[in-house]
């Protein structure tokens, strides 16, 4: 059987009766070395076009991903600006710096803004990315999806901004309850525009959550069973079966109120017998989960960082990952609990608050095995491990917060006011922003091949930490006082003064933190330290890759048979040493490992810039430095395997069932090609041809775009150009390919077996 190297095609490839293009392969085990012929074949076939045509039709999920990434911290900022503007109005009673009509439009689009176009999109920045990479995969398994999907949240975004110049943003609150949204009380082409920017937004959601789902399901490296998965993929799955059923509510209650407004049904006309309470249903029953959504893939990111700076595997990882679909599922259940004071019939209120109470059960399992990977471990200090920190602490405090509005009497009490938006930045917030910051400096050398700064970052999390709170928490102090959320202004004497000026200021402080956390971003990117493979001595597969990973993900398919295969030496040593199944610390090094890390340490002293940082770094890398490095079980296997290939392949088959093999993988060289592999077990099943560059997304997404302005204008001909535009832009998607796919054996004894997780 030819090498890797040697350019042949065969890969025991079985001939159809035709003598056509093989319908079934047995894909062979092999190497293939950085700087190879093989390896560049690769690049260059799945590498993106230079220039700005490959700009606007890459597929590519780590450029995806980055997009989303810059795109939903953009927003942010600008939903940030627009925070700022408001809290400059609330510092002090009786401003006049905006018109109540202003600060409507002002605290609509900066809830549209924040929970919307900033909240889930950037997480889906984060899976977009690192799916493919920690799942063992060459790409998402609909890649032109993929980009059709960010497209798409862009145009939404740029279009419900649209109206914001002409003074006409919407301005009946993020939730836009009727009959305020209806057009006899709001006349303008605002609602108009949040509604059908929110229905392309869904379908947005919607393609990105059904290309989750099935990359989940059937593109995953050989072995990477479903009991070895990250626990980020586990968030992002739940929130994205949540959005399959929980988008197309809201959607379709935004669409229903345009027909209201732009045709006279009366779906939530009350005088026409319409349902007003029944956007409400729709928009919560949406609106909980999505919650949930914005929250479990942030949890993912902390379960699945937090062991790298603790130095040993998570604890309780099979609680954490139930408890996180059942976090998902229980959130379908308490909808309703945003409506406690709409009239309600009792027994559904003690239903309804009562699962509001039972869904933090699972909750709590995740804090305990967060506390418990600390406890037992042994932490190293670093930036990042700081917000993971912090983010557990907000966690508590925004959940003993949110039972508190889940027990009814009190609800009634605290609902609309200033206690229920504390709550809901800690939760939407605070919740979110940490574990984002703390994964941007975690993936910051996977994305970009360099370090952040450590001085900069620690400076950076103590701002945006202590500006949080101090802006945050006064809010409770405000709701309990009585201080009505959504007012433009108040009179003084209200005791509500102190709260709000403390408020204020904490929400500046809280910007030059973000400022800062750009600043370090920007500058890191061009003059950080150069990373290396795996600079925080990680235990995940995206970690064997390359830094940043090139086009093709992985030269060979990798072979996986643990949860952590980067870290199964050390691992498997402490069980023969009859330690815990801690990852070893520096305490466990062995001395002459040791004496390196001292040196290595007293080297950066020495450096010629001499900087603080440089030398706090090294210092810490030291410790996270690990005693066997990637791949040395491959190297083993190498020096050990038979002198034919026949061997080796046996040899690797056979170790396959104990070790994974990172190196020495599944070799797919005949094209864009990937796996599909099975449910449960991810044995391989088939090789698919992966889509290559397209413009048909763009332009898709663009006839999106154009639809809904036409809508919006009245311009029925604009609208008809670009449903045609879109009616060719999908069979240009859709026509029919001869490069199809293949099924596939595995060498028969490569059957990687499940494995019970530690912890």
């Amino acid at each position: 059987m030819a090498s890797p190297e040697s350019g042949s095609h065969s890969q025991g490839a079985v001939p159809d009766a035709q003598g056509d293009t093989p319908h079934r392969r047995v894909p062979r085990l092999g190497v293939v070395a950085r700087g190879s012929a093989a390896e560049q074949r690769l690049r260059d076939t799945w590498e993106t076009a230079p220039g700005w045509r490959g700009w606007l039709s890459t597929v590519d999920h780590k450029t995806i991903g980055l997009r989303y990434l810059v795109t939903a911290f953009l927003f942010l900022m600008v939903g940030g600006i627009e925070a700022l503007i408001m809290r400059v109005q609330l510092a002090r009673p009786d401003q006049t710096l905006l018109t109540p009509e202003q600060y409507n439009q002002l605290f609509t689009m900066h809830g549209v803004t924040m929970i919307f176009l900033y909240a889930l999109p950037i997480l889906s920045g984060f899976s977009n990315y690192l799916w493919p990479l920690v799942l063992g995969s060459r790409d998402m398994a609909f890649p032109r999806l993929n980009a059709l999907s960010y497209w798409t949240f862009l145009f939404a975004g740029l279009l419900m901004y649209a109206s914001f110049p002409l003074g006409e943003a919407a301005n009946a609150g993020w939730f836009n309850y009727v009959p305020l949204a209806n057009r006899a009380f709001n006349p303008g082409p605002n609602i108009d525009v949040y509604a059908l920017g929110m229905v392309f937004l869904g379908a947005s959601t919607t393609i990105g959550a059904a290309n989750f789902v099935v990359t989940l399901f059937r593109m995953r490296a050989p072995g990477m069973s479903v009991n070895r998965l990250p626990v980020l993929v586990w968030g992002t799955l739940a929130t994205s079966l949540a959005n399959l059923v929980a988008v197309p509510a809201v959607s379709l209650a935004f669409f229903m109120l345009w027909l209201d407004r732009q045709f006279g049904t009366h779906f939530f006309d009350a005088v026409n017998g319409g349902r007003p309470l029944l956007w409400q249903h729709l928009f919560w029953m949406f609106g909980h989960p999505w919650v949930y959504a914005i929250v479990l893939p942030a949890m993912g990111i902390v379960s699945d960082a937090l062991p790298t700076f603790c130095r040993r595997p998570l604890v309780g990882y099979a609680p954490v990952a139930i408890s996180t679909m059942a976090t998902m599922l229980m959130g379908f259940e308490v909808w309703i609990h945003h409506m406690f004071a709409t009239g309600i019939a009792t027994l559904a209120l003690s239903f309804f608050g009562a699962a509001s109470v039972v869904i933090t059960v699972p909750s709590a399992v995740a804090v305990f095995a967060w506390l418990a990977t600390i406890w037992t471990g042994r932490p190293v200090f670093r930036t990042p491990f700081l917000y993971f920190a912090a983010f557990i602490f907000l966690f508590v405090v925004g959940g003993v917060s949110g039972v508190m509005t889940a027990v009814v009497p009190l609800d009634w009490q605290l609902n609309e006011t200033y206690f229920v938006v504390a709550h809901l930045h800690y939760v939407l917030l605070g919740i979110n922003v940490f574990p984002v910051f703390g994964g941007l400096i975690y993936w910051f050398p996977k994305f970009t091949g360099r370090m952040m700064s450590e001085r900069l970052g620690r400076w950076t999390f103590w701002i945006v930490f202590v500006g949080f709170n101090l802006g945050f928490f006064p809010m409770h102090v405000s709701g309990l006082l009585g201080m009505p959320r959504r007012i433009y202004t108040y009179s003084d004497g209200m005791g509500w003064n102190t709260a709000n000026l403390l408020t204020s200021i904490g929400s500046f402080v809280f910007a030059i933190g973000v400022l800062l956390f750009v600043v370090n971003v920007l500058w890191s990117r061009r003059h950080g330290a150069v990373a290396g493979d795996n600079p925080w001595d990680a235990p995940t597969l995206e970690w064997s890759t390359p830094s940043p990973p090139p086009p093709y993900n992985f030269a060979v398919v990798p072979i996986v048979a643990s949860m952590y295969p980067l870290w199964e030496d050390r691992l498997e040593d402490a069980k023969r040493r009859g330690l815990d199944e801690e990852a070893p610390t520096s305490a466990r090094v062995p001395a002459a490992d040791r004496v390196a890390q001292l040196r290595t340490a007293s080297q950066a002293d020495a450096s010629p810039d001499g900087s603080a940082d440089a030398r706090e770094a090294a210092a810490a890398d030291a410790t996270l430095t690990r005693d066997a490095p990637v791949g040395e079980h491959d190297a083993r296997r190498a020096d050990n395997a038979a002198p034919n290939e026949e061997g080796r392949e046996r040899g690797a088959a056979k170790e396959a069932h104990e070790r994974s093999s990172l190196q020495r993988g599944f070799v797919l060289d005949q094209g864009r090609e990937a796996f599909a592999t099975t449910l449960l077990y991810a044995r391989p099943e088939a090789i698919l041809k992966m889509p290559g560059d397209s413009y048909a997304p763009l332009f898709l997404a663009l006839a999106g775009l154009l639809l809904g302005i036409g809508l919006l204008l009245h311009a029925w001909w604009m609208a008809a150009l670009a449903g045609l535009g879109g009616a060719i832009a999908l069979i240009a998607w859709l026509w029919p390919e001869r490069a199809l796919g293949q099924t596939c054996a595995a060498p028969d004894a490569v059957r990687p077996a499940p494995e019970v997780p530690h912890g």
